[in-house]
């Protein structure tokens, strides 16, 4: 690696970070009131939105507190309509830190209302997936037992994240994370998975769900900062009631 690129990356995890501790700030001085009422905005428009109506099966994160749009009412929603509702489990990848993450996420299915509400939460509020009972489990990645056989493919994930914008060239919506890698790199598995099935995975649709205040403004000067490993989003389902989508092939 150049001396050159290894200043870009530098200067590009710096730039991230600002903008996280900006936004932390921002998304601090939020009632507990506009959280609520926008997250029920946006769980308005995603029980109408067809690609969720559709879909069978749907990863959705399960929301800290405070700072984002709550998901407490859509698991339910997608579990009482009959979906399969899968959500994030952190684990020890078994890698070197010189090999690559020592921590990985993966998407395990949810059994039913009961199985969610028995959820215990971790130390942000966030309920969390008990290790014992993963290998009970559906999951999106083999790669926990590393049994491809139980590999299920999804139809819709529903991320968070901390800023979003449009890039104004090709208008393909950019999501800054919370900087630990782990939907990039779970996406980049999950492609890998498809890759090597004999007939493929049918493209996942990949939308954020945001408060208003999470959308940077092109009039504020403010831009979410990407490298080359940030993949485009295909949508955003906004606190404001709006649904923004990348421009075709900008999230490709």
């Amino acid at each position: 690696m150049s001396e050159a690129t290894d200043m870009n990356s530098s200067a590009l995890s710096a730039a991230k970070s600002q903008l996280r501790s900006l936004m932390k700030q921002r998304l601090a001085g939020l009632s507990q009131e506009s959280i609520t009422s926008q997250s029920a905005r946006v769980f308005d428009s995603l029980s109408q939105f067809n690609p969720y109506v559709n879909a069978k099966r749907v990863a959705v994160y399960l929301s800290m507190p405070r700072g984002e749009i709550q998901t407490d009412p859509i698991v339910r929603h997608a579990l009482s309509s009959g979906k399969q509702v899968f959500v994030p489990y952190l684990h020890k990848s078994g890698l070197r830190p010189s090999d690559g993450p020592t921590r990985l996420m993966d998407m395990v299915s949810l059994k039913d209302i009961e199985d969610y509400e028995s959820l215990q939460k971790d130390k942000w509020g966030i309920p969390s997936v008990d290790t014992a009972t993963v290998h009970e489990r559906k999951r999106s990645v083999g790669e926990l037992d590393g049994n491809r056989s139980e590999d299920v493919s999804l139809d819709l994930i529903l991320m968070p994240g901390v800023a979003f914008d449009v890039d104004p060239m090709s208008k393909a919506i950019r999501r800054l994370g919370h900087g630990k890698g782990f939907y990039d790199y779970f996406l980049h598995r999950y492609a890998l998975a498809a890759s090597t099935e004999e007939h493929g995975r049918p493209a996942v649709l990949l939308y954020a769900l945001a408060l208003k205040e999470q959308l940077l403004s092109p009039s504020s000067g403010e831009s979410v900062p990407v490298g080359p490993h940030d993949q485009p989003i295909d949508g955003l389902f906004l606190g404001d009631g709006q649904i923004k989508e990348s421009a075709k092939g900008g999230a490709n």
